[in-house]
C-alpha cells in the first residue's frame, strides 16, 4: 500500500529553520559502506537510520539526490550499516568528508559478502539491497538485515550540529 496525499499548503518556515528544528532531534550516527565490483570500498555518515520491521527485519536509511555515491548505492546488492560508538567521532568525521580515500587509517574487515564492516562499532547490519523511494530531496534505501552483530557501548550522537557521546546532551 501506497498513499500519496497533495502537497501541504503553504509554509511559515524557510529552510535554515527547518534544518535549527530537526537539528534538536538527537540521532544515532551510521556510517554506510559498501563494495563497488572492481574491489573500490565506498563509504559516507548519515544519521537517517531507523528500524523498519522485525519480520522481516528490515532497516532504512536515506542519502541526497545529489550526492556523488548515490548511483553506487542504487545499483549494489548488497551494503553494511555500521553503528558508531561513543569515541568513533572521528570516524564520522572522516568519513564525512570530501577526503578521497575515506578509509585511510580506519581497520575494518570483510563482510561474508565482501563489504566493509570497521572495527570498533557497536553494531552492524549487513543488508540486501530491498527497495527504494524516491522522496523529496532525498532517496530512501530499505534494507533486508542478512546478518548483525552487535558490541554494546556508549553511542555517538548527532544534535544540535554536532557529534557528542551519549551523556553530553
Amino acid at each position: 500500500m501506497h498513499t500519496r496525499f497533495p502537497r501541504a499548503d503553504t509554509r511559515e518556515f524557510d529552510a535554515a529553520h527547518f534544518r535549527q528544528a530537526l537539528s534538536q532531534f538527537a540521532t544515532g550516527v551510521t556510517v554506510i559502506t559498501t563494495r563497488l565490483a572492481d574491489g573500490t570500498l565506498l563509504g559516507l555518515t548519515a544519521s537517517s537510520f531507523n528500524s523498519v520491521s522485525l519480520d522481516p527485519p528490515l532497516v532504512l536509511w536515506s542519502l541526497g539526490t545529489k550526492a556523488n555515491s548515490l548511483p553506487v548505492f542504487s545499483g549494489n546488492s548488497h551494503y553494511v550499516i555500521n553503528i558508531l560508538g561513543a569515541d568513533q567521532g572521528h570516524v564520522a568525521q572522516q568519513f564525512a568528508s570530501r577526503k578521497e580515500d575515506r578509509f585511510e587509517g580506519i581497520p575494518y574487515s570483510l563482510s561474508r559478502t565482501g563489504q566493509p564492516v570497521l572495527d570498533g562499532v557497536s553494531a552492524w547490519f549487513e543488508c540486501h539491497n530491498r527497495s527504494q523511494y524516491p522522496e523529496g530531496d532525498h532517496v530512501i534505501f530499505v534494507g533486508e538485515v542478512e546478518h548483525c552483530e552487535i558490541n554494546p557501548q556508549a553511542a555517538l550522537v548527532f544534535h544540535n550540529g554536532r557529534f557528542v557521546k551519549t551523556g553530553e546532551i
